[in-house]
């Protein structure tokens, strides 16, 4: 499971809506190989659910998530920051052991 916080959730509301995008459609979710630590986070909207797709609602979003990215992710709780460090989502994962410095990348 993948939850969202209610900052996350408001600014999900807010790019879909600019993208296009309507409160039925998808938030995918998922890990890719890069970054300085090793993973890292994949973020975007989707209209379609693919047949390997898991498939979560929290907080009144839906998430997808690829099979092979979804055993990174359990348990991952994605909000928004709007600091002065930089706005962005952050995934607050238990799973990673390491994250670098930007929080974009992490390592298990």
């Amino acid at each position: 499971m993948i939850k969202v916080s209610d900052t996350a959730k408001k600014k999900v509301i807010e790019l879909m809506s600019d993208d296009g995008y309507s409160a039925t459609d998808f938030v995918r979710v998922g890990v890719k190989s890069g970054g300085c630590s090793g993973l890292s986070y994949d973020l975007k909207f989707d209209k379609e659910q693919k047949e390997d797709d898991k498939v979560f609602e929290d907080n009144g979003v839906k998430i997808i998530v690829d099979k092979k990215s979804f055993l990174y992710l359990i348990g991952t709780t994605l909000e928004y920051s709007g600091g002065l460090n930089g706005a962005g989502f952050v995934f607050n994962n238990p799973n990673a052991n390491r994250t670098c410095g930007c929080g974009e990348s992490f390592s298990l």
